[in-house]
Formats: C-alpha cells, sequence, structure tokens
C-alpha cells in the first residue's frame, strides 16, 4: 500500500505546472531597463546579468549558472541548441526590435544615409557599435551598412564594442558622434537623439530568443510572455 501511494503522489508532483523560485537570467545588454521592470513584477527574487549575447553563450557554456538566456539574435540559441545548454522545448521569441542610428542632442538629423552624409556627421569621429562577430546589434549594423554600401569606406571609422550598452554610452558621453544601436537603447538614454530609423530590410529581423536552462527557468519564461511584460517591453522601445 506505501509502495502504491508514494508511486501516486510522484505521479501527482510530476503533472503539476512548476512552481516559481528564485531564478537567475542571463540577456542581452540591450533589454537592461525593460528587463528590470519585469523583474520586479515576479513572484520571486531574480538575479540579472547583462552582456552581449556571444558573452552570454559563452559564459553558459563554461558553466556559469543561469536558469533563463534572453538573447538578441537566433544565432546564438540556436548554438546553445546545439550545444544542449537550454531546455529546448522552451525555447521562444519574447520580443523584437529595431536598429537606429543615434548622435548627440544637437546633432541634425540623416534623411539619405550613405557614406558621404555619415563621414560629414561623423566630422573625423567614430561611429560606434556593438562588434561585428560577437554582438547582435552590431552584426545587424553590419548588414545594414552593406545594404547601403558603405561598410568598407566606414571601417576605418567604426569603434566596436562588447555590448550595445558601451556603443550607447560612447555617444552618450561624447566620445563618439554617431553609434548604431537598438532603438530601445536610444529611449533609455536622453543624453542622445534618434537621428535615424533604419528600415527593417536593411538587415536581418531583429527578434530577442529566450529559453529556459533549468526547470527553475520555466515558470520566468511563462513571465516573459504574459500580457504584462508584454507591454512593458512596449514601453521601451521593443515589439511584441
Amino acid at each position: 500500500m506505501r509502495s502504491l501511494i508514494a508511486l501516486f503522489l510522484s505521479v501527482l508532483t510530476l503533472a503539476l505546472p512548476a512552481q516559481a523560485q528564485p531564478v537567475t537570467v542571463f540577456a542581452a545588454a540591450s533589454l537592461r531597463d525593460a528587463l528590470t521592470e519585469i523583474a520586479a513584477d515576479y513572484s520571486e527574487e531574480v538575479t540579472l546579468s547583462f552582456a552581449g549575447s556571444g558573452t552570454l553563450a559563452r559564459q553558459i557554456a563554461a558553466g556559469a549558472p543561469a536558469d533563463v538566456v534572453i538573447l538578441a539574435h537566433r544565432d546564438w540559441a540556436d548554438w546553445m541548441a546545439q550545444q544542449n545548454l537550454i531546455l529546448k522545448d522552451t525555447l521562444t521569441e519574447v520580443a523584437g526590435g529595431q536598429l537606429v542610428v543615434i548622435g548627440n542632442a544637437d546633432a541634425a538629423l540623416i534623411t539619405q544615409p550613405s557614406t558621404q552624409s555619415l563621414n560629414t556627421a561623423l566630422n573625423g569621429g567614430r561611429l560606434a557599435m556593438g562588434q561585428r562577430d560577437g554582438v547582435p546589434a552590431g552584426s545587424y549594423a553590419r548588414q545594414w551598412l552593406q545594404h547601403i554600401d558603405a561598410w568598407d569606406a566606414m571601417l576605418p571609422q567604426i569603434a566596436e564594442t562588447d555590448n550595445v550598452r558601451a556603443a550607447l554610452a560612447l555617444v552618450a558621453q561624447g566620445a563618439a558622434p554617431l553609434g548604431i544601436v537598438y532603438a530601445s537603447d536610444a529611449v533609455a538614454e536622453p543624453r542622445v537623439k534618434i537621428l535615424y530609423a533604419i528600415p527593417p530590410e536593411g538587415h536581418s529581423p531583429i527578434r530577442y530568443p529566450a529559453a529556459a536552462i533549468t526547470e527553475a527557468g520555466r515558470p520566468f519564461l511563462a513571465h516573459l510572455i504574459a500580457s504584462q511584460s508584454t507591454e512593458t517591453f512596449a514601453k521601451y522601445g521593443l515589439t511584441p
């Protein structure tokens, strides 16, 4: 009888939905503001760690403890899935984004981006963007500069950073006249202005894939796609 009761209880436990518990979330740097608010609305304690997507993926591969990962490019999520680093049945896209060119508050708008117009706006300075191979925002930026035939000519003037928020900081602090970041970054920094909204056809679609790494991450992943979180993403310039 006791064995039957134990079996019944174990089956019942497996059938129950995962219960919320404290989680550690590794997330793309461009999600800092939105995710901080979303985490504050969660029922349990959330520890947030932000960096470029490539850095996060490699840290987790090296054994860094995380329950959820949110990246800014599907390629890194697919790489993690191939390495069996995530619970594959949990992989989902939680938000989208837009790329923009930013400058200081007094900078003139860019109406027709080209090598010439960008060089004029730079006036001998640097164009800040994420690292082209390890930071998704940098990869999207390179695609767009190639799309307008400006990549090769602009390359000597590009300042690449470890994450998109570092590129934002260079412009905000006046160290770079122009930067290419996400619209959500520009919204978060009052010292910069959007000079040009890059059309989505100029680069691959910007999506934020998320996945649970441990079972403890499943409830937080459900929290990310709840309507309240979707509204928070939109509030910070991200698309549902």
